[in-house]
């Protein structure tokens, strides 16, 4: 099986940053990069030493439901190039490990599929949830602060 990670979607990112309003209808918030400890979610890269990014709370699900998670991300404040999607574990992925998950058609969790993974096993945890029929994605979320990472799907 391949499988391949994606970063947020354009539409959302763009319509985001035109409302200025967050998943909790807060105001976004800009400050300015210093260091490298800044990942956006979108361009799945590191926002530049200096340059302004954005903090908001973002649930990345069309549903509302009990398990449609919403929690604080870091978007580049200037236009960014969507993350081409790929069967590489992003760069932005520097923790040694990560809370890998996967979720139904329906958006709901499955049970049993969460897991601390070690950063490099990623891939292949994930694999091994899309090989089960119930699991339609997997989301990587930081093990320490439960932030949405990014989103891995399989090749069709």
């Amino acid at each position: 099986m391949q499988i391949q990670f994606f970063g947020l979607p354009s539409r959302d990112v763009a319509q985001t940053k035109a409302i200025g309003r967050d998943a909790y209808d807060n105001a976004i918030e800009v400050h300015k990069a210093e260091g490298d400890a800044y990942p956006c979610r979108h361009c799945l890269g590191l926002t530049p030493q200096g340059q302004d990014y954005l903090i908001l709370a973002y649930r990345p699900f069309e549903s509302r439901n009990p398990y449609a998670e919403t929690g604080p991300i870091f978007l580049c404040a200037a236009d960014c190039a969507a993350a081409v999607p790929s069967e590489q574990v992003p760069a932005i992925l520097k923790s040694p490990a990560y809370l890998v998950r996967g979720y139904s058609k329906a958006e709901r969790i499955v049970y049993g599929s969460g897991k601390v993974v070690a950063t490099p096993r990623i891939p292949e945890y994930a694999k091994a949830l899309l090989a089960d029929p119930q699991i339609a994605f997997v989301d990587v979320r930081s093990a320490s602060n439960n932030c949405f990472q990014c989103r891995i799907r399989p090749v069709e």
